[in-house]
């Protein structure tokens, strides 16, 4: 009695498998993009706005309508003030960054690297960053003067803060099977330090970055409230001599819309330098 094998698959029977396999993971549901829900507040938000403000509720002496806001944006825009002004605020930034950055960077490599370095610094930053960083500006004032110095070094202080304790505790927290691993291997301090622990700190350094990058501009806002003669809060000052509510609401849109796009290029740096730790993860 002879017994007969299954028949093997053909070419034909292949797309059929695919379509059913492809309909069991959907369920038969659409795919809605992550960007949709995400959009879907402020958009909310921004017609709240505008049907309050058409309908009288929001009256026009308290908050002027998005209409009146766009209408300033593009006035501001062609008469140049408003680009001077974006010009003006980010080169704040940019200088007050890269300062409080290099500070915070050097600071957080001798207390995560070395025990004095740890024992010196960390209490110090610790006992410093309980002191309200906006509360030093008449401090400032005093020291600097009221020109540019000030304001940047405001921004500096803001930026210190979160890079440093993200950086710190990035190294800190380095795997310690991680580090007996690469000494077994043979990896002297400055390779461990290389290989290892900084890579380690990768994470919780791009973390730190984007609250730095966010407090620069929350920084700025108070900072160029500092008899400022250009900028984005030299707008905003004379805004609000003549109680026009339709240029501050515009100056802090563009404040929000600047973090936004600095927290929007963290990321995709983030997905570029982390990408060997996604890869890890899904290799383990």
């Amino acid at each position: 009695m002879t017994t007969q094998s299954p028949p093997l698959p053909t070419a034909l029977d292949k797309p059929a498998r695919i379509t059913i396999r492809r309909t069991a993971k959907t369920g038969g549901r659409v795919k809605i993009p992550r960007s949709v829900p995400r959009a879907a507040g402020p958009i909310g938000l921004v017609l709240l706005w505008f049907l309050t403000s058409a309908t009288g509720v929001l009256p026009e002496s308290v908050l002027a309508s998005p209409v009146d806001v766009l209408n300033q944006a593009v006035e501001l825009t062609r008469n140049g003030e408003l680009p001077s002004a974006i010009a003006a605020s980010g080169r704040r930034a940019a200088t007050g960054f890269l300062i409080g950055a290099t500070i915070a960077l050097s600071l957080s490599l001798l207390a995560g690297l070395f025990r004095l370095g740890e024992d010196v610094i960390d209490s110090s930053m610790g006992m410093l960053r309980a002191i309200p960083w906006v509360g030093l500006i008449p401090l400032f004032i005093v020291w600097f003067g009221i020109d540019e110095t000030p304001k940047i070094a405001l921004v500096a202080l803001g930026v210190t803060y979160p890079l440093y304790f993200n950086i710190y505790g990035g190294i800190r927290s380095t795997d310690s099977q991680l580090v007996e691993a690469a000494r077994m291997m043979g990896l002297g301090r400055l390779g461990l330090i290389k290989y290892v622990i900084l890579p380690s700190a990768l994470p919780g350094a791009l973390v730190g970055l984007r609250y730095a990058l966010s407090t620069a501009w929350l920084a700025l806002v108070f900072a160029e409230q500092v008899n400022a003669d250009a900028g984005l809060g030299y707008l905003m000052s004379n805004a609000q001599q003549y109680f026009r509510t339709d240029v501050i609401v515009l100056c802090l849109v563009v404040y929000a819309l600047l973090g936004l796009a600095c927290d929007f290029a963290v990321r995709i740096l983030s997905r570029r330098l982390l990408t060997w730790r996604a890869n890890f993860e899904g290799e383990a």
